[in-house]
């Protein structure tokens, strides 16, 4: 084959090429117009909840700092997700819709707000701030998600009634310097509501969780005031 047939056997594959891709622009404007390409469609609804801003009045002003570690969380709840569950044994989660954070880092954050505001202790901070406290508090997030069985009565957590949210936290509070346990409780929580909507389930999270850190910012100053004294 001579050099000019070569050049025109390129020429016309060059071609073919061009038209197979012409082809199938308009195919590729049909997909992204009905909603095929990937990321498309709505965005998730996103949702927070707030912290503590009142407490009571006798709570004791502490002078000593504390740190905050992170919650810990089983995988079922450590997500940006919200959990449902339908059972005792089975997690589900609400579609199109999530936490505006992971549930421990949202958690996390919403006790730190939670001790600003009771506005009776000098310092407090994330450990990751690299905080020099006397007293860390350590917390494992054992339960936080809505329950909605299909009966009235089947969950002992819902005070007869079919729906309702579960938050249960377990505390530690540590002495800094010498790495004590100082004290642990745990701390827990129940929103009852007569209706299984994602709304619903949201204020009755806010509800449980701010039952829990009410009782968990007095504990904590409680207790570490206590420890202090006697030290």
């Amino acid at each position: 084959m001579n050099q000019d047939a070569r050049v025109s056997d390129r020429s016309c594959a060059k071609e073919r090429r061009r038209r197979a891709f012409l082809a199938i622009l308009p195919l590729l404007a049909v997909a992204g117009c009905s909603g095929l390409v990937p990321g498309s469609g709505p965005p998730p609804k996103l949702y927070r909840l707030t912290p503590k801003s009142t407490f009571e009045p006798d709570l004791p002003t502490v002078e000593w700092q504390l740190v905050l570690a992170p919650p810990e969380a089983q995988g079922a709840i450590d997500t940006t997700r919200i959990a449902l569950a339908p059972s005792a044994t089975r997690i589900e989660y609400y579609a199109d819709a999530g936490w505006t954070d992971r549930m421990p880092l949202m958690l996390q954050a919403l006790m730190l707000e939670s001790f600003e505001n009771s506005g009776h202790i000098i310092a407090v901070g994330r450990r990751a701030i690299g905080l020099r406290s006397d007293y860390e508090l350590r917390t494992d997030v054992r339960e936080f998600q809505a329950e909605y069985y299909q009966h009235p009565g089947q969950s002992p957590n819902c005070n007869g009634q079919a729906f309702c949210v579960d938050v249960a936290i377990n505390a530690k509070l540590i002495y800094t310097p010498r790495r004590t346990i100082v004290a642990t409780r745990d701390f827990r929580a129940f929103a009852p509501s007569d209706v299984d909507s994602l709304v619903t389930a949201v204020e009755a999270f806010d509800e449980a969780l701010g039952d829990v850190l009410k009782d968990m910012v007095a504990w904590t100053l409680r207790e570490g005031a206590q420890d202090w004294a006697a030290r």
